[in-house]
């Protein structure tokens, strides 16, 4: 297994964790019902999907 001769540097490491970091999901608006949801998913509040039903949602009881 390959062993490095020299430690890496701080600077080094930092440049290489760069990209390691969290991104809040992208939300869009449902133009059925204004529900906020996730992008290219179907809206939990109204079942729509780019315009069509996409998921029948029964109604509470």
């Amino acid at each position: 297994m390959a062993h490095p001769k020299r430690r890496q540097s701080k600077t080094r490491t930092a440049k290489r964790r760069t990209h390691d970091k969290a991104v809040a999901p992208t939300l869009s608006v449902c133009p059925n019902c204004g529900a906020m949801h996730l992008a290219h998913t179907v809206c939990g509040e109204c079942g729509y999907y780019r315009g069509k039903l996409a998921v029948e949602k029964v109604a509470a009881e």
